[in-house]
């Protein structure tokens, strides 16, 4: 099973990584102002993470492969890390649903 962690960055906002049994992070945050608004992200991205149509498929300047997990209002909720192909771009996604609608919460913050 997967688990979110939360975290504090330097600049003193809040934010959460989804990471795969196996520890390898498989999507991150926005930062928040505060760890109330994080968990709510949270919640978010379980809600959302098996519907389809809230991940935004995208390919960075450098020509690789990401997505972005979006709310029911266009609004992101998390970025995944780059993919050298779109097929690894699908496992990510694949991952994500299958993990975070159950994922345990850390909170390293």
């Amino acid at each position: 099973m997967g688990k979110f962690v939360i975290s504090k960055r330097s600049n003193g906002q809040f934010q959460f990584n989804l990471k795969a049994n196996n520890g390898e992070t498989i999507l991150s945050s926005e930062g928040y102002t505060t760890k109330q608004s994080c968990q709510q992200g949270i919640e978010s991205a379980r809600s959302n993470a098996t519907n389809d149509s809230r991940y935004d498929r995208q390919t960075s300047s450098n020509n690789k492969y990401y997505f972005t997990l979006k709310a029911a209002n266009g609004e992101v909720i998390g970025t995944s890390e780059l993919y050298e192909s779109a097929t690894g771009r699908e496992t990510g996604i694949a991952s994500v649903k299958s993990n975070a609608p159950a994922a345990t919460v850390e909170d390293d913050a």
